[in-house]
């Protein structure tokens, strides 16, 4: 009973912790500012992100993960302690069983380095659980059955999509299309058409106020300030939503082509289920307007978001944590 257990999603973008009987703890950004002088972290989460693009040279603020896995061992660390710390309180008379949520498709070194770092981070026991299935279980799909259910969890970093039944992953596909590449596109297709750069924040806030991935009947409007690439001098230009979706074209036809990978190899019996209940969407770019709408018209299989989507991984990693032993297939675990 003093045993504490924290479940978390260790997104690209963004990093939540649940607790158990506690819900979500914590949802702040996967960024960290450290001071290049003498090596220290200055700053983790949300007060990191608010110095990105905007720090001095002795201060680098960067995202540690990298299309869903480590690129940075030492901040993802500093990280991940900070978050433990942050989710359970300073005070700890032992120290923590932690499960991590990462993408179906990472090799065992990273997956290890995942492990390495949460055990350096403070962990007693280390779990790792493929994100599709946690995905599946945040987003109250019964994966246990004998029937196939297919998920597509659209992150910052990485976009997996697979069919599972039986507790398992019956087929699956990952591909580095998700959020952090969607803002990208979109800075550099105004870069190209208006010759204004924008930073990774107002890219971002673009694909949030107006981004949609089909072209729409009433486009939507937002000013943009940025910087003008001949004159050098700030300058606003007004950016429409079919400015979006002609900016996201290659990255969305990357993403439907893996779903319509990931429903190929699926075996006939396990396909007939995906006709009849759908395909379930979740993660924070799932929620790009007409998402469903266009993979459901490109695949021929109806797409629903799940309620909370942001959420699914977090909470599915929670429940798995809760109750290890009906779903010890799915977990790799380190002591």
């Amino acid at each position: 009973m003093w045993i504490k257990k924290v479940a978390i999603d260790l997104g690209t973008t963004n990093v939540l912790v649940h607790a158990p009987k506690r819900g979500i703890v914590v949802n702040e950004p996967s960024v960290v500012a450290m001071s290049l002088d003498d090596n220290k972290v200055l700053a983790v989460g949300l007060e990191a992100k608010e110095m990105i693009g905007r720090t001095p040279d002795s201060i680098r603020a960067e995202r540690p993960l990298k299309d869903g896995v480590i690129a940075n061992y030492r901040t993802t660390e500093a990280m991940l302690r900070y978050f433990i710390n942050k989710a359970l309180g300073g005070v700890r008379l032992f120290r923590p069983e932690v499960m991590v949520a990462v993408p179906a498709g990472i090799t065992s070194t990273e997956r290890r380095a995942v492990i390495d770092a949460a055990m350096a981070a403070g962990a007693r026991a280390a779990y790792i659980i493929k994100e599709p299935i946690v995905a599946a279980i945040g987003a109250d799909i019964p994966i246990g059955s004998a029937s196939g259910h297919m998920i597509i969890d659209i992150g910052g970093g990485t976009s997996e999509i697979a069919v599972i039944s039986l507790g398992g992953i019956v087929s699956c596909g990952s591909v580095r299309i998700g959020g952090t590449r969607f803002d990208a596109s979109i800075a550099e297709h105004i870069r190209r058409k208006y010759g204004l750069a924008i930073g990774d924040r107002s890219s971002e806030e673009v694909k949030i106020k107006v981004g949609s991935a089909m072209y729409m009947d009433k486009p939507l409007f937002m000013e943009v300030k940025g910087r003008d690439m001949i004159t050098g001098l700030p300058r606003t230009i007004t950016v429409t939503s079919d400015d979006v979706t002609e900016a996201l074209q290659l990255d969305l036809e990357g993403l439907i082509e893996a779903v319509k990978e990931v429903l190929h190899r699926t075996p006939p019996e396990l396909s007939a289920d995906v006709m009849n209940k759908g395909i379930i969407m979740s993660g924070g770019s799932s929620m790009l307007r007409n998402l469903d709408e266009l993979i459901g018209q490109a695949t021929g299989v109806a797409c629903y978001v799940a309620d909370e989507p942001l959420l699914c991984v977090a909470k599915g990693t929670g429940i798995a944590l809760e109750n290890l032993e009906s779903y010890k297939r799915s977990i790799s675990a380190a002591r």
